[in-house]
């Protein structure tokens, strides 16, 4: 019978998950150092099922923003480690790569980058024939039991293998078991808390609006968190743009606070209480004999409209002439102050974002080595750094892959 030592599998770079950082790390190491011998390591039955179903299964590879210290204001965590690598490798490179690569990238109207062929299966062409063009070798079912270094090896222990390498890339992700395995090492973890999350809200304003948008102003009552954007009613509450960026740059206070808050929607979005009274006595003088509810005047949807005025004490019927006082500054409020009761959070899609991870300090954002240990290198969101929605996550596991492969 072999002993343990003969089944030791070695290799030159061993990059642990098969998700598009890994992928995107090994051949980007390859492409540069073709006699390397590596090999990826995935837990799971298949790899890249994140990039699968990422953009709704159309991949939002990237965004149109190209301007490295724009690009990292759309991070709440890693904004300032990040402003060094964009300016090595940012969206236009990106863009740059995959043409390369045979992918052809189209812009969006709100400026998220797609694949031409709209779907996410493109992209996972492409890493799986350029791992096998460069003879990466790529392994499922290897679920890491253990991490050790022994002299100047990095040591793999799998469920059914065991591996060995001089240099060793983590590009798992929001996984705690490898975080704690880091943790043994030496490494300090920021611990997780769900980023990129929808507002749970029961209300009878918002009940029978599922599928309204306006472009709104959010705020977080009791705090300094503020978002402005596009918001989208729900069956379950609130979800779009501006709530989803709140949930990012809130992803801790609001976990503090057990997703039970108090928001408040301005859905004038950038007009203040007193200009929206002003703006509500010219209607009522402009339309006197009409009704207040049957047209918005607003650019939102009428049945928004309604919705508020019926919360403001206002009957069907009633018309401009006849607003009490009363009536025309609960209408104020409604308008620019609305207050929600949020009780919980959901998921935001299949594309589920962790703050939290390996601690920044720790880790050289110029070579994407670990200051703990030499020759232990990491990629995408292992690390405590996460986006808001739209292609900034997968730009961060682009970068940090492309600037590792430069120095390992």
């Amino acid at each position: 019978m072999a002993t343990k030592k003969n089944m030791i599998k070695n290799f030159d770079i061993i990059i642990v998950g098969g998700g598009a950082a890994g992928f995107f790390t090994a051949i980007n190491i390859a492409e540069k150092n073709p006699k390397l011998k590596i090999v990826i390591l995935e837990r799971g039955k298949e790899v890249l099922s994140k990039v699968r179903v990422s953009g709704g299964g159309r991949c939002n590879v990237t965004h149109a923003c190209f301007e490295p210290n724009e690009l990292v204001k759309f991070y709440p965590r890693g904004e300032k480690e990040l402003r060094g690598p964009f300016h090595q490798f940012c969206s236009g490179d990106t863009i740059e790569w995959f043409e390369k690569h045979g992918v052809e990238l189209k812009i969006e109207e709100d400026g998220r980058m797609f694949p031409v062929s709209n779907s996410s299966q493109t992209i996972i062409d492409c890493f799986l024939k350029a791992t096998e063009k460069l003879g990466i070798k790529v392994l499922t079912g290897q679920s890491v039991q253990s991490i050790f270094k022994k002299e100047n090896h990095w040591k793999i222990d799998t469920q059914t293998d065991n591996y060995a390498a001089e240099k060793l890339v983590m590009a798992t992700g929001s996984n705690p078991k490898i975080w704690e395995m880091l943790q043994e090492q030496g490494h300090a973890i920021v611990s997780p808390v769900p980023s990129l999350f929808t507002f749970n809200i029961k209300d009878s304003r918002i009940k029978e609006l599922p599928g309204v948008a306006a472009q709104v102003t959010v705020n977080v009552k009791d705090t300094k968190l503020e978002s402005t954007g596009p918001l989208l009613i729900t069956h379950w509450g609130m979800s779009g743009p501006a709530i989803l960026k709140l949930s990012a740059w809130g992803a801790r206070i609001l976990h503090d606070k057990n997703y039970q808050f108090t928001i408040f929607v301005n859905w004038l979005n950038d007009v203040d209480f007193e200009d929206a009274e002003k703006i509500l006595k010219d209607l009522k003088q402009e339309h006197a004999k009409k009704a207040v509810s049957k047209k918005s005047p607003f650019d939102f949807p009428n049945r928004l409209w309604e919705s508020l005025v019926l919360a403001s004490g206002i009957d069907a019927e009633t018309k401009w002439a006849d607003l009490s006082k009363n009536q025309l500054q609960n209408l104020t409020s409604q308008l620019t102050k609305a207050e929600f009761k949020v009780n919980g959070k959901s998921t935001f899609k299949e594309e589920f974002v962790t703050a939290g991870g390996i601690d920044l300090k720790e880790i050289n954002f110029k070579t994407m080595e670990s200051k703990i240990h030499e020759n232990l290198y990491f990629a995408g969101e292992i690390v405590n750094i996460d986006a808001i929605t739209g292609g900034f996550n997968f730009q961060n596991a682009w970068t940090s892959g492309f600037i590792l492969a430069n120095f390992i």
